[in-house]
């Protein structure tokens, strides 16, 4: 499979354990993940533990089961995993995801049993677009995937919402806002562009073809840039914590 058939520029040659590589879209769960890591860094009280948990529930949730559904609902990923197998690690995923959540909120706030339900339900409805898509969309990627797991991972660990709770939730929604803006284009371009031709003649007289490499690249880079930055962000804000 050449670089540029490729469904997504992290997608490994499909078959076998590559897939379930693929499936997991490793730069974008880095990235959710990191707005798990920003939420419980801000809060006044820092609990190694509660952090640990909230990482481990959006992996389970956000990471596979989310994506299994999303892979299931169409296969934007074009694995091979058969369709019962990725129904069964997205029910299993979500159950342990949110079995951590209720868990968590015997030992915090019993008010996080909010925050699961609404992440179950986000999981299954976006990525199933069920209700007609009314919860898909750049909106509601920006608030489930982005401002979501700040303020869920927050609350968990401050057992409230406090204002910059929500500044980081609303940076996280434009952040990925962002990554949606950038990353759908490029998507089209490798999933349902059947060809693409033309040039660019530029003033000095020379002419850049225009292929599908040359439309994806420069914001594939940045999408990279940004997968980079944002973890390094909450990195550093966890190491600030714990030291």
């Amino acid at each position: 499979m050449s670089e540029t058939a490729r469904p997504a520029f992290y997608a490994l040659a499909p078959g076998g354990w590559r897939d379930y590589v693929t499936l997991l879209h490793p730069p974008y769960t880095a990235w959710h993940l990191s707005y798990v890591a920003i939420g419980a860094a801000l809060a006044p009280h820092f609990r190694t533990w509660v952090l640990g948990l909230a990482l481990a529930a959006f992996f389970l949730g956000m990471g596979v089961a989310a994506h299994a559904l999303d892979e299931l609902n169409g296969r934007p990923l074009e694995t091979r995993i058969p369709p019962r197998l990725l129904a069964v690690l997205a029910g299993i995923s979500l159950a342990a995801a949110a079995a951590i959540g209720i868990v968590t909120a015997f030992y915090t706030s019993l008010w996080l049993l909010a925050f699961v339900a609404a992440g179950t339900f986000i999981a299954v409805a976006y990525n199933l677009e069920l209700f007609g898509g009314r919860f898909h969309g750049d909106i509601w990627f920006a608030l489930a995937w982005g401002a979501f797991p700040v303020l869920a991972t927050y609350f968990a660990m401050a057992e409230t919402i406090r204002v910059e709770a929500v500044l980081a939730a609303a940076f996280a929604a434009l952040f990925s806002h962002a990554q949606r803006l950038l990353s759908t284009p490029v998507r089209r371009l490798r999933r349902q562009a059947e060809a693409v031709s033309g040039r660019i003649d530029l003033l000095d007289g020379t002419s850049v073809p225009i292929t599908r490499a040359t439309l994806t690249a420069d914001a594939e880079r940045a999408l990279q840039a940004l997968t980079a930055a944002i973890i390094t962000l909450a990195v550093a804000l966890v190491v600030l914590r714990v030291t």
